[in-house]
């Protein structure tokens, strides 16, 4: 089942079922008003929302129109919960590797994880306003899940039937700004601006044989100013899967419906297929030639973020944006 949030100029949108090819969609008016409503009553309204999926999937949907990823809001527009992990150890220790510091040995053992701003989302193909340019504007191409209510120390074997949806994240950073907030021990705040998702969260078993182990076996597409930059594999090394980052979570708290957590920046080891953020490619300049010589990202820049199925069809739509220059 495929799900999004129109934007209607209201806070929270109003819930659509969309199509699985992403060309028509249905509002879920009659089920659920939003899907945090969904959410909360997800036993009993997902089943209705399934019942318009089959029929806008059999060509037989109900007042449907056109679906139109620009006219989205983030599937949850704020959300409880946003906690962002760090599940791709790799990345990190690239970037500590390229100012000299070695990487823990804990770091493979424990996930990373900060808690981010959960208020204020912005949508698949709105702009990221900033401004200025010197700090150091950055994406971070993601994957994040959505879930149930999780209890206080749930297993990873039990968060994992807590998973109702997954999507697409751009975590964007400002990377000039980290290292002043995180010499303060307190963890990111100014430096992590609006986070987007992607237009469209997907059911677990939208994604097939792809989604196995609490992972996405599948590339993640990032393409800087129509570049192609990456399509690193979400499902390889990614140490900790997202039950494990959710039992991480749920170790001294419950964990509510409506809470997203995403992977951390998608990274592979062997670097044969580009990065997921703009930090990683300057940290293998800085370890090769001992400065950094891709610049961050301009006013004007663009980024597009997307994941394919194995038939080379978008399964979330694209997060699609432009970077501009807040208050002009």
């Amino acid at each position: 089942m495929k799900l999004a949030t129109l934007n209607d100029g209201t806070r929270d949108g109003q819930l659509m079922v969309v199509s699985r090819d992403l060309k028509t969609a249905q509002l879920a008016d009659g089920v659920a008003r939003t899907l945090q409503r969904a959410l909360d009553d997800w036993s009993f309204i997902a089943p209705q929302l399934d019942a318009i999926y089959q029929e806008l999937n059999q060509g037989r949907g109900r007042r449907t129109f056109a679906f139109e990823p620009a006219r989205c809001m983030a599937p949850l527009p704020r959300a409880f919960q946003w906690a962002d992990g760090s599940a791709y150890v790799h990345h990190v220790e690239l970037v500590r590797k390229a100012r000299g510091a070695e990487l823990p040995a804990a770091f493979w053992e424990d996930p990373l994880m900060y808690q981010g701003g959960s208020d204020d989302f912005i949508g698949p193909c709105d702009d990221i306003a900033l401004f200025h340019e010197e700090w150091g504007i950055d994406f971070e191409a993601e994957v994040a899940v959505i879930t149930d209510d999780v209890p206080m120390g749930a297993t990873p074997d039990q968060a994992h039937q807590r998973i109702r949806l997954l999507m697409l994240v751009n975590d964007v950073s400002l990377r000039n700004l980290i290292p002043e907030e995180l010499a303060k021990g307190f963890g990111f705040v100014q430096s992590k601006p609006a986070t987007s998702f992607s237009p469209v969260a997907v059911t677990p078993d939208e994604l097939g044989d792809a989604w196995k182990g609490g992972k996405v076996h599948l590339p993640l597409h990032s393409t800087w100013n129509g570049k192609l930059v990456g399509k690193p594999q979400a499902g390889v090394d990614m140490v900790f899967n997202f039950p494990q980052l959710l039992a991480h979570l749920a170790k001294s708290r419950n964990v509510r419906a409506g809470s997203i957590i995403g992977s951390g920046t998608v990274s592979n080891t062997d670097g044969k297929r580009g990065y997921s953020c703009i930090a990683e490619q300057r940290c293998v300049e800085m370890i090769a030639d001992g400065v950094a010589s891709t610049p961050f990202m301009a006013f004007g820049d663009t980024i597009r973020i997307e994941m394919f199925d194995s038939d080379g069809k978008s399964i979330f739509g694209a997060i699609d944006q432009k970077v501009t220059q807040a208050g002009v």
